[in-house]
């Protein structure tokens, strides 16, 4: 095994295209991931395929290519901006002579660094162990044979057969310990639906501004940077809308590209509360060229947690940064969809604040309604 650094490592990124319209942005996003896990960008390296190697994924050639850039820039980590199989990445490995890590692997370092809640850190570990597992199957051949020699013979088990075992005890107490807590989590959320009280949750796709944007309507201090997945644990907070009284907001993890199903799948009940919520604020970067394709992903993200059934209110951030003017769009029956706003200026803050005053008011009007039948 290589040993990871104290200091930051030296990265060369991969970065290969099967045919995409996106590479451009796929590249600048490996480059923000990796800055945001620590690590510094010494070189990219990036090329065409029909399909991934089979050993390598990305043939050897471009290997070739990738080592001479590892020894020029005296890298310590070789970064792939895909999902590598163990197999791939233990060739990998072994040609480059230096860590290689992949996509899903870059992801979950970062959420590790970032997870500052018990939770959080049970649902991080609780993933990366779904993801070290897949290794553990098919990554540790040289591991499987059963110790021999004189006195060493006989029953017992495998090293692999060990590191199995005690990595399921492992998961085990960690799915406990999640399940516990969702449950605490449903009961308070229980206890919250039953008034009027609406629940709105912040979504979007990462640095899109959300933070940002919480910070700005609640003056929560929630902490807030020009990085990826700079928010992991959920925070809510009351909101006062004068006539409409007091909404509970929350901001929640951010969604990627290609998030790693482990992580999905781990903080599915932090995601619950999405799927729970009255409303979701969409939050957007309307800056983005990437704008649409992250609408969709996060609009498939929701899908996969149970909540693309829950109404949404689109907010187009960082509308300073094209220069139109802050404004709300309302569909054919008068419904509000939309508002452009800057959650960093300020401008067009207040026009959401109206926005959420009219949605929490009918839910008002729409509880007591039903209270009366």
């Amino acid at each position: 095994m290589f040993e990871r650094p104290a200091a930051g490592e030296r990265a060369v990124i991969v970065q290969l295209d099967f045919g995409t319209d996106d590479i451009a942005e796929q590249l600048e996003e490996v480059r923000l991931l990796t800055e945001s896990a620590g690590a510094q960008v010494c070189a990219e390296v990036f090329g065409r395929r029909q399909s991934p190697d089979s050993a390598t994924y990305a043939g050897k050639g471009k290997v070739e290519e990738v080592a001479a850039e590892v020894a020029a820039h005296e890298a310590n980590l070789v970064i792939f901006n895909h999902e590598l199989s163990p197999a791939q990445e233990r060739n990998l490995e072994r040609a480059l002579k230096c860590r290689v890590i992949d996509r899903t692997s870059l992801i979950l370092d970062i959420f590790a660094q970032r997870a500052q809640s018990s939770e959080g850190k049970l649902q991080v570990e609780l993933a990366q162990l779904d993801h070290l597992a897949t290794r553990l199957v098919r990554g540790w051949t040289h591991l499987e044979r059963q110790k021999g020699g004189i006195g060493l013979r006989g029953p017992g088990e495998t090293q692999l057969e060990t590191d199995r075992r005690l990595l399921g005890k492992r998961v085990k107490v960690l799915r406990e310990r999640l399940q516990k807590l969702e449950r605490q989590r449903g009961v308070q959320r229980k206890a919250r639906s039953r008034n009027e009280m609406l629940s709105v949750s912040l979504v979007g796709y990462t640095n899109a501004g959300k933070s940002t944007l919480f910070n700005a309507l609640t003056h929560a201090g929630a902490y807030a940077a020009n990085q990826l997945f700079a928010t992991l644990d959920t925070t809510s907070r009351k909101l006062w809308l004068g006539e409409a009284g007091n909404i509970v907001i929350s901001d929640t993890v951010g969604f990627i590209r290609d998030l790693p199903h482990s992580l999905v799948a781990a903080f599915h009940a932090t995601l619950e509360a999405t799927s729970q919520a009255d409303l979701l604020l969409h939050v957007v970067d309307s800056a983005s060229p990437a704008r649409d394709d992250q609408v969709a992903e996060v609009n498939k993200v929701l899908e996969e947690i149970g909540a693309s059934g829950v109404r949404q209110l689109m907010v187009l951030n960082k509308q300073d940064l094209t220069g139109l003017p802050p404004a709300v769009e309302r569909d054919e029956y008068g419904r509000i969809t939309r508002v452009r706003l800057s959650a960093k200026c300020g401008d067009g803050l207040s026009l959401l604040r109206d926005a959420l005053t009219e949605i929490a008011l009918e839910k008002i009007q729409s509880s007591r309604s039903a209270e009366g039948r």
